[in-house]
């Protein structure tokens, strides 16, 4: 099992805080602006793997 680190469980804490005012559109809204944010970087860091390994 993964376990979050400190610097991931203040961000959870910061989105929730965040969104503990929005509707349910509004939250929905904003975590897919969130997941769109994190597959970026994710792919990101593939690439520059990918390309490190060549």
């Amino acid at each position: 099992m993964n376990y979050l680190n400190l610097e991931q469980k203040f961000k959870i804490i910061l989105y929730l805080k965040k969104i503990e005012t929005f509707n349910h559109n509004q939250v929905k809204k904003y975590l897919l602006k969130i997941l769109k944010i994190m597959i970026i970087k994710d792919n990101i860091v593939k690439y520059y793997i990918r390309k490190s390994i060549n």
